[in-house]
């Protein structure tokens, strides 16, 4: 007598076998129910633990056809030679990086900061996460040319525009300027600090503090001189101290959250 299947299930309607992949630590995937997009930072039986680039851990149990990789449904399994706990490799600002990541083709939004120096320093700490985001970096020369080039790159919803300024104080020039260009899609903000060298911590340029320059005196050279720093040559002064920044960790905090602010509105 003739055999039958009970499966009656049309083939063209059963599921299509997808790919099994070891969760190997780094591996960024999402969890498509949640969202929730991370590195794996651990594996064991029957879960894994993903880490987001803020640092914030979930953990999920691994289903047959739990995650996304690439956009592509796959199923996670414990690699052959799960090792334990492995943190995921981090870029300089503190992000999980992505191994092999292709940077974004550029956003129509940009980020502006004030000189060449606040540019090199962003670039320095933020570069690998700007890429991948496709955010561009642009400095203006000085915060006076700011309402000239808000109004011509004309902010929009598709199109926000952020903007870093130095020593934004309430009271300030620089803080009356920002008042008066900012609006929905344009968003000011600002460090406390004279100069983006005082951003960078102290004891990572070797010295007790940063020094206090008269009013009226170019703040640069003055730091030069108090410091026995050739002040004739501040380009090259800031290139050294620029060289002993390795990530976040040497960088104000009123510096890091205005960036990652920036960063953020501008890729919402």
């Amino acid at each position: 007598m003739r055999q039958y299947s009970a499966d009656l299930t049309p083939p063209w309607k059963k599921p299509q076998p997808v790919p099994e992949v070891p969760a190997d630590p780094g591996l960024v995937v999402e969890e498509p129910g949640t969202g929730f997009c991370g590195a794996v930072i651990r594996c064991e039986a029957g879960t894994v633990t993903l880490e987001d680039r803020f640092g914030k851990h979930r953990v999920f149990p691994l289903e047959p056809r739990g995650f996304l990789l690439e956009g592509r449904v796959v199923t996670l399994v414990r690699p052959s030679s799960s090792t334990g706990p492995v943190r995921p490799s981090r870029t300089a600002s503190g992000s999980v990086a992505v191994p092999g990541a292709r940077a974004r083709v550029a956003r129509a939004g940009r980020i502006y900061v004030e000189g060449r120096h606040d540019a090199e320093l962003v670039e320095k700490v933020w570069g690998d996460d700007l890429r991948i985001e496709g955010v561009v970096v642009e400095y203006l020369g000085g915060v006076d040319d700011l309402p000239s080039i808000v109004a011509d790159f004309a902010p929009g919803p598709d199109a926000r525009l952020g903007v870093l300024v130095d020593h934004l104080v309430p009271g300030s020039k620089e803080w009356r300027i920002a008042e008066a260009v900012t609006s929905e899609h344009a968003l000011v903000v600002g460090h406390p600090y004279i100069d983006i060298w005082e951003a960078v911590k102290p004891s990572s340029v070797g010295i007790d503090a940063w020094p206090r320059v008269p009013h009226g005196q170019d703040w640069k050279t003055g730091v030069c001189r108090a410091l026995g720093w050739p002040p004739e040559n501040t380009g090259a002064v800031w290139q050294a101290i620029l060289a002993r920044v390795g990530s976040y960790k040497d960088l104000e905090p009123e510096l890091l959250g205005r960036v990652e602010e920036l960063i953020d509105f501008v890729t919402v």
